[in-house]
């Protein structure tokens, strides 16, 4: 049995992006998006890798990045889903057992060793932890209409990112229990919007923050690839 696997989400269009192909194939310093991302997993204890993709890339993803690179940890490429969590759970279902599950998404290209072996430390302990930041900038609620309605306290509050990392048998069971009550979720107005979310809807389990980074930013917008490049060009 696998003690630890990583699930690297690559499904997504990246709409926001604007450009015709999706964000995580764009290149950084002449390499995929995706390709830095795996790259860290597969120089890191972390024993295999499922990558979860469109269904009209997995060739592409096989043949370019997995092979191209030389990605042996790499061993599922399977087709993503409508939304996210669809994509998680075709990931999961790729996945026999394991200790600890790692979900990361494709699109962050600055995943560290620190930020990988932190979540490992934590999630040993806690069983249900997810990479943040605190947050810089003052947060406001606001109403439908543009209203202030709360400012919530600063140092409360901490931007999640991933990886986001689980106990196997805790994030099997909260996907299953999603799956299972998708329809009843929507009809209350309930989004999933990552995987903690799912473990603290359906398993009611607490979650915990790891370390994360400043730097470890998911490419969203035209301004991100800038931003990228220059953290490459440092980088290196």
């Amino acid at each position: 049995m696998d003690r630890t696997v990583a699930i690297v989400l690559a499904a997504g269009k990246g709409k926001r992006m604007n450009t015709d192909r999706p964000k995580q194939y764009l290149l950084l310093d002449g390499k995929p998006v995706l390709y830095y991302s795996l790259k860290a997993i597969e120089d890191s204890f972390i024993d295999r890798v499922v990558l979860v993709t469109a269904a009209e890339d997995i060739e592409y993803c096989r043949k370019e990045i997995v092979e191209k690179y030389q990605l042996r940890k790499v061993t599922s490429i399977t087709a993503g889903g409508k939304e996210r969590y669809h994509s998680v759970w075709n990931g999961i279902c790729q996945v026999d057992d394991c200790d600890y599950l790692f979900i990361h998404d494709g699109a962050r290209p600055f995943l560290t060793q620190e930020i990988l072996n932190d979540a490992y430390q934590c999630v040993e302990k806690s069983d249900a932890c997810v990479a943040a930041v605190p947050v810089k900038d003052t947060i406001k609620q606001v109403d439908g209409s543009g209203r202030v309605t709360h400012t919530p306290k600063r140092d409360e509050l901490y931007q999640m990112q991933t990886p986001q990392t689980f106990r196997f048998s805790l994030i099997k069971e909260a996907y299953e229990g999603l799956i299972q009550r998708e329809e009843e979720l929507k009809q209350k107005g309930i989004a999933i919007t990552d995987d903690a979310m799912a473990v603290e809807t359906i398993t009611f389990h607490d979650v915990w923050i790891s370390k994360g980074a400043y730097t470890n930013m998911k490419i969203t917008t035209p301004e991100d690839i800038l931003i990228a490049e220059s953290l490459i060009k440092n980088r290196i």
